[in-house]
């Protein structure tokens, strides 16, 4: 009786070994793994958006659970005020738009200044608008400048984007063609949904937006009424922008940069306070919906 039980206990033993080790030994369970959770795009608002009212934006823009700015690059003189009052608000820049003349041989040096500026507010992106009327010969000029600006951005982690705008980034095969000239990792599009119909007929945002999506480092969501040259910009999903699809690009590419929110207004339609203030929590609360499970 006693023989047939050992004999019993040791198969009881082998069988559990292989099978639950762990529990037959008392050993502690095997801890999960973490995962980590997948960069998702961050949501600001242009403070612009506010117009003439701008001085209660910060509060406004607190009120409605936005996080995050996109405002003009402050004065040396001014950033520790700006960034209490953003801290003080629960707000951080997350999208600066930088100022230079690019006509200038010392534009490059010129933007230094405003990357530490980049640097002390801990933001990562600089918006630049390089319009101008240069023939094919003079863009090899502003390519060299930017790439020489590039290589300033880079020593201090930002990254630069250039605005949809005439003449380096007025649709998304001149984006493209600036991009291939300048050929710097640190310089990359900002890529404005709106601008795209008011600076060009027979293009769309959706389309021109799959076309140059690789160089897509800052993105305005702007409505527009699509109609050329027309300064039309209403509040997010009130224009023919085809928003949703774009945002779907976004998530499809795997986007996440900044996305901003930018209202501009319809010319001629005078909007009060209540009326802009308004419109920009619809907007927020439009684009959430669509950026929901990215």
């Amino acid at each position: 009786m006693v023989k047939e039980l050992n004999v019993r206990t040791i198969v009881a033993a082998l069988v559990c070994a292989p099978l639950v080790a762990g529990i037959c030994l008392g050993a502690a369970p095997a801890k999960k793994t973490a995962t980590t959770r997948p960069a998702r795009p961050k949501l600001a608002c242009r403070l612009a958006n506010y117009g003439p009212y701008q001085e209660g934006a910060l509060a406004h823009l607190q009120s409605i659970g936005v996080k995050y700015v996109f405002m003009n690059i402050p004065k040396p003189e001014e950033v520790k005020a700006i960034r209490q009052r953003l801290k003080d608000h629960g707000l951080k820049a997350l999208v600066v738009r930088g100022d230079v003349d690019w006509t200038k041989p010392s534009a490059p040096e010129d933007l230094v200044p405003q990357l530490e500026t980049c640097k002390k507010m801990g933001v990562k992106y600089m918006f630049l608008s390089v319009k101008g009327d240069w023939p094919d010969e003079r863009k090899q000029v502003i390519y060299e400048r930017l790439r020489k600006a590039g290589d300033a951005a880079a020593k201090y982690g930002v990254t630069l984007t250039i605005e949809t705008h005439p003449q380096l980034g007025t649709n998304a095969d001149v984006h493209l063609a600036t991009m291939k000239g300048v050929n710097h990792p640190n310089v990359r599009v900002n890529f404005d949904t709106g601008n795209i119909t008011y600076y060009n007929k027979d293009r769309d945002a959706l389309g021109e937006l799959k076309k140059i999506i690789d160089y897509v480092a800052t993105i305005e969501i702007k409505d527009h009424n699509e109609e050329f040259e027309t300064w039309n910009f209403p509040a997010l999903g009130t224009g023919k922008v085809k928003i949703p699809e774009i945002v779907q690009v976004l998530k499809d590419h795997g986007y996440t940069g900044p996305i901003t929110i930018e209202i501009e207004g319809v010319k001629g339609v005078k909007r009060d306070e209540p009326t802009i203030k308004k419109e920009i929590a619809d907007s927020v609360v439009y684009l959430r919906r669509l950026l929901k499970g990215s």
